[in-house]
């Protein structure tokens, strides 16, 4: 078996999630004893790509045209399936993201391949290839058994974290045979989010329901987000109010995130939120009601009004910050 990973880059930079990525393929590589090849796509510097060699990438192939800056997903599809096929790859991997989820079952047609998405840890068994993920809104896990010759799979963000592992990485250039059809799709604006921590990328996210009552009471869960430096985010009828902007609520209708310290202030725990944020290393609540669902699923809970807990939370972290210089 070959494998061959997309990693995506933002603005020409790798973030954690793509070297996360490559620990897997790492892992998965070592137990098929082949190499991990990768594709870039879009204007990368040398210097960056290398990064990807620190942890567990052979071999980088690199796709550069002016006109890939942006995600074009048939373009991007029609791309990785011809990498895979030039190395004839048997596994094909993404990230368990937003472009990873557009363009994964575009290249699994294309291969004619098993995908299993949101995988949460190698493979339990070669033969038959099973993998597990999570299933029933992240309540439980499943073990997939994937038949087809070809595989692909989505990786789950924060499923297996970062572990560098060098690798004298070799960088190819890869020119694909792409035609107008490929960018029948035309991006016409962009607009990006900036000056503050993306909930995709975030390590800790602080987030508000309606315990906080009214739009104006978010000052001090935005101030603990600042000291921790912390993405903040929501629960759905909050976005719905418009108490918060839509692109902060997280659930099973909204973003599903796994970072690894999730705060859930005024939240009940509502099963369609629990779906978007279970997959969290650790779940601080804080609920005046002792019996709120959310406390079943975290690992501390305070019982108490929230708009009372937040500066003191805020004041002991800081004070805890202070001291350690």
């Amino acid at each position: 078996m070959s494998l061959l990973v997309y990693t995506e880059n933002w603005d020409g930079k790798f973030k954690k999630l793509s070297f996360e990525l490559i620990t897997y393929a790492r892992k998965v590589a070592d137990q098929l004893g082949t190499e991990v090849s990768v594709v870039s796509i879009g204007n990368v510097a040398d210097d960056e790509l290398l990064k990807l060699g620190s942890y567990g990438a052979d071999k980088i192939l690199k796709v550069e045209d002016d006109r890939l800056n942006v995600l074009i997903n048939r373009a991007y599809s029609s791309i990785i399936t011809q990498v895979a096929d030039n190395i004839n790859a048997d596994i094909v991997l993404f990230a368990h993201n937003f472009s990873g989820k557009a363009i994964a079952p575009r290249v699994a047609v294309k291969l004619k391949a098993g995908a299993v998405t949101g995988v949460t840890n190698v493979p339990s068994s070669l033969d038959p290839f099973t993998v597990k993920k999570m299933v029933f809104t992240n309540k439980a896990y499943a073990d997939v058994i994937v038949k087809s010759s070809k595989k692909v799979l989505t990786l789950f963000q924060n499923s297996l974290g970062v572990e560098e592992n060098p690798k004298p990485a070799a960088i190819e250039v890869f020119t694909p045979k792409l035609d107008d059809d490929d960018f029948k799709t035309k991006v016409t604006e962009t607009k990006k989010i900036t000056g503050k921590v993306l909930l995709t990328d975030a390590e800790v996210v602080v987030s508000g329901g309606r315990g906080m009552k009214n739009p104006d009471n978010w000052k001090p869960l935005e101030e603990l987000a600042e000291v921790l430096g912390a993405a903040t985010a929501c629960s759905r009828p909050v976005s719905d109010e418009g108490w918060r902007p839509h692109e902060e609520h997280v659930g099973q209708t909204g973003k599903i995130i796994a970072p690894n310290l999730y705060f859930a202030l005024g939240i009940s725990g509502a099963i369609q939120h629990l779906g978007g944020v279970s997959s969290s290393k650790h779940i601080v609540a804080v609920n005046t009601d002792k019996d709120a669902p959310i406390f079943e699923s975290a690992d501390y809970g305070i019982v108490g009004d929230v708009h009372k807990v937040l500066p003191e939370l805020v004041s002991k972290i800081k004070e805890l910050k202070a001291s350690q210089g």
